[in-house]
């Protein structure tokens, strides 16, 4: 099994599988917010919320910043680049690989068509088969 090193990537990915922490980035796309806002919002704790920024934060999707006794959130420097970069490069490959696919099953359609073709003209000539039974 390979094994391939990004762990950036993984953590990336791993805060994108959760949609509330989907829907803090949405948001914090429009507009910074406070932790407290944000649990409003999403009707949470603020402790709940709390982890929520933690991951993203580790992953450099959010940055906090504390002034006063607010902390107030926003989208990171980082942002999803390259998340991105690898959800394109394989996005590639498979519109790649499907536009072969298509052009199989458009031979084979083409194919399909031209016997069915000489059928109705009478153009299958084929023999019958000999029995193999040995006497």
């Amino acid at each position: 099994m390979v094994h391939y090193q990004q762990p950036s990537l993984d953590a990336s990915f791993g805060a994108l599988s959760d949609a509330t922490r989907r829907g803090i980035l949405e948001r914090l796309g429009r507009a910074d917010a406070s932790i407290t806002e944000l649990a409003v919002i999403f009707r949470m704790t603020v402790t709940g919320m709390k982890k929520h920024i933690g991951i993203l934060e580790q992953t450099g999707l959010v940055i906090t910043e504390k002034v006063g006794r607010v902390r107030t959130c926003r989208l990171g420097p980082r942002q999803l680049e390259e998340a991105a970069t690898w959800i394109e490069r394989y996005r590639k490959l498979w519109q790649a690989r499907f536009d072969e696919l298509d052009k199989v099953v458009e031979e084979l359609k083409r194919t399909k068509q031209s016997h069915k073709r000489q059928k109705r003209k009478g153009g299958n000539h084929e023999q019958p088969h000999e029995s193999r039974t040995k006497v």
